[in-house]
């Protein structure tokens, strides 16, 4: 890890996700998290002052960017919540099957190296009727934003931590396994190419 991966990025990163159109998305989306939970990607901790903890039993996050634990366990404090941090990526989730009623996925589909494998683990861990909540950026809908993400996704990966600006959301939810239950797709505020955002639930096709 490069100095600016370990101490630069993490501070780029946690300004752009408390960013207020991002952190209204989350605000409309995690009441709805219910018993065992797992995030995935849980960063800094940005949704924890969102969740409602008399719902939440348990709250399990995955990040293996280890510099920012620090920061979430600080916030989990503040969010009166307790959180258990693991130090790996989503592909291989160390859960029993069926053995999470909710799954938390907020601005994480962008970044993870193999979305479809870690769709299909949060698939596996998920109870049946269990929920996937998500919250994306990606691929727009408009031909003349979706030019502009191909050109710009392969230089902005290599300095936002390997972020891919053009994937696309509902495809790799179908090709993990699941079917959107519910979502709601817009541009929030902010440069288009960046900003497509849909938020929703899945559940196991």
């Amino acid at each position: 890890m490069s100095f600016y991966d370990d101490h630069i990025l993490p501070v780029v990163l946690d300004a752009c996700c408390g960013m207020k159109a991002i952190q209204r998305q989350r605000a409309a989306l995690l009441p709805r998290a219910r018993g065992r939970v797992l995030e995935i990607g849980i960063g800094t901790g940005r949704n924890f002052p969102f969740y409602a903890p008399l719902q939440v039993e348990q709250l399990v996050g995955l990040d293996p960017a280890e510099t920012m634990h620090a920061k979430a366990r600080q916030r989990a404090a503040a969010a009166g919540m307790e959180v258990e941090l693991l130090s790996i990526s989503a592909e291989g989730i160390p859960a029993a099957d069926h053995s999470f009623d909710t799954v938390v996925c907020t601005f994480s589909l962008c970044t993870i190296p193999d979305p479809v494998a870690a769709l299909h683990e949060m698939r596996r861990v998920l109870k049946p009727g269990g929920d996937l909540l998500f919250s994306e950026h990606g691929l727009a809908p408009d031909a003349a934003v979706q030019r502009w993400q191909h050109r710009l996704s392969p230089g902005w990966s290599k300095i936002a931590g390997g972020c891919q600006l053009d994937r696309d959301i509902p495809a790799l939810l179908e090709q993990g396994g699941f079917h959107i239950h519910d979502m709601d797709a817009r541009y929030l505020k902010g440069p288009k190419p960046w900003t497509y955002v849909r938020t929703g639930s899945a559940r196991a096709a």
